[in-house]
């Protein structure tokens, strides 16, 4: 059997944390076994769904490199096909319509729920179509089974049964002619041959709903497996309130997309004790059987921890090429610098992400407009001013410039003056930098340049003048 799983998600809003990590789940799955993965537009919701959410949805997946095999499909492309069946239902007798209004139902509801009963639809138009002309409105009704029960072995959670006198009958037809949700499902997951339904615990009560259709329809039945929900950092279930973001909005912040994907597969499987994995390894590994049925909960320390594992252990080439976007962002020019592969390295330990890069960066392209204040008074004091000059002397001795010939030089101005480095390259490193950390200092001045790095030692020879001249 070709294995065959979807990601169906309802474009009314982002691609969050959520329904990417369904979307991983189900594209691995398809993957570890040679399947094929379709994307499917849920937009029956026509006054929620939206373009900019279908283009969010896509951006981000693009983005995480979850790739299709076929689609996008989108349901309200779909609608014909929908009431083709629903038309054929009606002539075999496995959905009805129904003329109840909306007062019936309104009173019927809040009679059951008096009463304590959970709110349904009791029937009344299963067998009483008598009095009611053709173009009348109405809604059509899926004939669920009143008798038994639908059982359907989750492959995460284990067996489930649900009674069918638990079920009302689903419309599946609106009064004005629109096919449902719940319907739509079951007749694109027939006709696109789908073996596996991997989707959020939300939808377990949609299940035994859609297993009735599609044995009415005559159609085979997918395997189900729900995922569990995530929980946020304080523990609650994970919405913008506590720090759910859309996927685009973590690249935004800074991280890679390998670090976002290695983190959500982690959220809710795992393989023995391992924490990295590569996709390739993802795609090797993945079971449903290792899929917890617990909630996870959403740490982004260790998101961050895992970002700053891959920013220093991908090839420095393919991180400078996301630095160069947050710097584009960030809008300065790297023409009159180092080459972004360099930064990468010089600052890949410092930094935990690719946005805390760019701005930790800049100076090394453009001028600082003041010194760091606590810096500055630490560090630019008169007592800094004779190391400053002198490594200012050796600088610009440099023929060659190179990190070692520029250690050399601030080294060779600690010894004549026979103080600690630090004595020479504190002040140096805010002169150069304007603040009062960096990468290695020799690194740092070799980065920023020859002409640029003697240009800021004057700029703060001037500024300890100008203070010791007020004081």
């Amino acid at each position: 059997m070709k294995i065959k799983t979807r990601f169906a998600p309802s474009p009314t809003g982002d691609l969050h944390v959520g329904g990417a990590r369904t979307a991983l789940y189900s594209w691995l799955f398809s993957r570890h076994f040679g399947g094929e993965f379709v994307l499917r537009i849920e937009d029956t919701d026509l006054e929620r769904s939206t373009q900019k959410a279908i283009d969010a949805i896509m951006d981000g997946m693009n983005w995480l490199g979850i790739d299709w095999d076929e689609g996008p499909y989108f349901q309200t492309k779909r609608f014909d096909r929908y009431n083709s069946v629903i038309d054929e239902m009606l002539t075999a007798g496995t959905a009805y319509k129904c003329y109840c209004s909306k007062e019936r139902l309104e009173a019927l509801r809040e009679e059951q729920m008096a009463r304590g009963e959970k709110a349904r639809y009791d029937g009344h138009c299963r067998h009483d179509q008598c009095n009611h002309a053709d173009n009348e409105p109405h809604v059509v009704r899926f004939l669920n089974p009143q008798e038994g029960s639908v059982i359907f072995d989750d492959k995460i959670r284990g067996p489930i049964e649900i009674s069918n006198q638990e079920l009302d009958d689903l419309i599946i037809r609106r009064t004005d002619g629109a096919p449902t949700y719940n319907f739509c499902v079951v007749v694109d997951d027939w006709d696109m041959e789908i073996t596996h339904v991997i989707r959020g615990e939300d939808h377990i009560n949609n299940t035994p709903r859609q297993i009735n259709i599609l044995k009415a329809l005559g159609a085979p039945i997918p395997e189900y497996a729900h995922v569990s929900m995530i929980l946020g950092d304080d523990g609650q279930k994970l919405s913008k309130r506590n720090g759910a973001a859309s996927v685009m909005q973590y690249r935004d912040a800074g991280y890679l997309p390998e670090a976002l994907l290695n983190y959500l597969v982690r959220l809710g499987w795992s393989h023995g004790d391992q924490e990295i994995f590569s996709v390739d390894e993802m795609k090797q590994l993945f079971t449903l059987d290792a899929v917890s049925k617990s909630a996870s909960a959403f740490n982004t320390e260790k998101l961050q921890w895992l970002n700053h594992h891959y920013i220093n252990h991908l090839p420095p080439e393919y991180v400078a090429v996301h630095l160069s976007w947050h710097i584009h962002e960030q809008g300065f020019n790297t023409q009159n610098g180092p080459q972004l592969v360099e930064i990468v390295q010089l600052l890949g330990e410092r930094c935990k992400t690719l946005k805390e890069m760019a701005e930790s960066c800049r100076y090394f392209y453009e001028e600082f407009d003041e010194f760091d204040a606590d810096a500055a008074k630490k560090h630019l004091r008169p007592v800094a001013k004779e190391p400053l000059e002198l490594v200012k002397a050796k600088l610009s001795a440099v023929t060659d410039w190179t990190v070692e010939n520029v250690h050399h030089a601030i080294e060779g101005a600690a010894t004549e003056l026979e103080v600690g480095m630090g004595k020479v390259g504190m002040p140096l490193r805010v002169a150069v930098t304007g603040c009062g950390q960096s990468p290695a200092v020799d690194a740092t001045v070799h980065g920023v340049g020859k002409s640029r790095s003697l240009a800021r030692i004057d700029r703060a020879l001037a500024f300890i003048a100008e203070r010791e001249a007020q004081q």
